[in-house]
């Protein structure tokens, strides 16, 4: 940032002091303006951006770490100087814990000041570029509106992207909420069907008569109140994708009809007897283990293996925990565009909460979450209070109750490895051991850096 755009703002009740710190920093080249009481700042940092903070310590009425304490939650990125004639450790202290930079004893040189200034300026500008990067990093790990860095989600974009090039049906595999139609979308976008229809249904939520009606259309006079022709589905995706949810659910009936289709490419409207044919890419998800629904008998076997061309197979949430602070910072900034409310992030203990959750309701249940606690949240820091996330059992988060001990310490050290995005240094001081412990422990538990387990082809049996 060029110092015309870096605005200060100085707050103090003594006018000689905002006037010669103002005319000091405006030779430096920086934007100034002043406040001269904590009240008048507040309102300031309320409608404007601001890059530093010089607050004076004691003011009458609401004072100087008044003022840090709420500029903290109204604009955290901002960086707060205290200045303040009646310096002591304690009060140094309480100015730290509320997040100021730094603090400067009256009367100061102006030659300290200007240093400090530019000292904060140059970690901004880094903090802005390591912001820039974060997002050249996040494009590589994505795939349309799906994002993830966890090597078993990689493995499903690489496969979904080849899968997409070809017209080939694919099943999509994975419990609710772990963003089956999300990819499907992502594979017709990218296939060349991209410019076509992408219509969607979901099988479990209709009749056996409704559904066959919604797939297939119906000719006037097929059923009582059938007063005209009406086209299905699969006349609707003619020349894109048909994206058949929760496959799993639908009648036997159904999935004579549905087999004929994707066989001969065309078929009948309820009630019609002129065939219509079809070009239509199937993509079916579901949720229930068709192999066993096979093997009962619930689920035809030729229709299964018609559907099963490119199987695809979604992992849970509590598998890639790695993605969590990936998926936060992603749901923040659509939840905020969506809400038109700005939270720019969630604290530290917020984090850790949400990286120990089990995550029945996988991402969806994730997306959620964030949006309730967009809601409640008093400040742009999201706290763990405003989750709403009970407190995890042992079992919850994947440790049994009667769990090793040697367990217990591979789960809660591959958490904070995840937590830590891999950095060793940082995961040993939250583990309270040495580096050299830590990566005895990683050998031994056969964990990697982002606290995942090595590949099988390279682990030992």
């Amino acid at each position: 940032m060029s110092r015309e755009r870096t605005r200060i703002l100085i707050v103090d009740d003594e006018e000689i002091v905002r006037e010669s710190l103002a005319a000091w920093l405006e030779k430096d080249g920086y934007t100034l303006a002043t406040a001269p009481d904590g009240e008048t700042a507040l309102e300031r940092i309320r409608g404007e951006r601001w890059s530093i903070l010089l607050v004076d310590l004691k003011m009458p009425g609401i004072d100087g770490l008044q003022v840090l304490e709420q500029a903290r939650t109204l604009q955290p990125e901002a960086a707060a100087v205290i200045m303040t004639a009646y310096a002591t450790v304690d009060t140094a202290v309480e100015a730290m814990k509320l997040g100021a930079y730094d603090y400067l004893v009256k009367p100061f040189d102006p030659e300290e000041l200007s240093l400090m200034i530019q000292k904060i300026v140059s970690q901004q500008a880094l903090v802005r570029e390591n912001v820039l990067l974060r997002k050249v990093l996040k494009r590589e790990y994505r795939f349309r509106d799906l994002i993830s860095k966890s090597p078993g989600m990689q493995a499903v974009f690489d496969l979904a992207r080849t899968a997409a090039r070809s017209s080939s049906t694919i099943l999509i595999l994975g419990e609710s909420g772990t963003g089956k139609e999300v990819l499907a979308r992502a594979v017709h976008a990218e296939s060349p069907r991209g410019q076509g229809p992408f219509v969607a249904v979901s099988c479990a939520a209709l009749t056996e008569t409704l559904l066959e009606s919604e797939l297939f259309g119906h000719e006037k006079g097929a059923f009582t109140g059938a007063v005209g022709r009406r086209k299905g589905k699969f006349e609707m995706a003619q020349g894109g994708t048909l994206f058949l949810d929760e496959i799993g659910d639908i009648s036997p009936k159904l999935q004579l009809d549905l087999l004929r289709v994707l066989e001969d490419r065309r078929f009948f409207r309820v009630g019609g007897s002129e065939p219509v044919d079809v070009d239509v890419r199937i993509i079916a998800a579901t949720n229930k283990d068709l192999q066993k629904a096979v093997a009962d008998g619930a689920f035809r076997e030729d229709l299964y293996y018609r559907l099963n061309v490119i199987p695809v197979h979604l992992p849970p949430l509590r598998e890639r925990i790695v993605d969590i602070p990936l998926l936060v910072e992603h749901f923040l900034e659509h939840l905020g565009a969506e809400m038109n409310r700005r939270v720019d992030e969630v604290s530290s203990e917020a984090m850790s909460a949400l990286m120990a959750h089990s995550w029945p309701g996988n991402v969806r249940e994730l997306r959620n979450v964030l949006e309730r606690a967009m809601v409640v949240a008093s400040g742009r820091v999201i706290q763990v209070a405003d989750l709403g996330l009970r407190r995890a059992s042992p079992d919850a988060a994947g440790v049994g109750p009667l769990a090793s001990l040697e367990h217990v310490e591979k789960h809660h050290i591959a958490l904070v490895l995840a937590d830590c995005g891999g950095n060793i240094s940082q995961a040993a001081r939250t583990l309270g051991i040495d580096r050299a412990t830590l990566y005895n422990k990683m050998k031994k538990y056969q964990l990697r850096k982002d606290g995942e387990p090595e590949p099988e082809e390279h682990l030992t049996t």
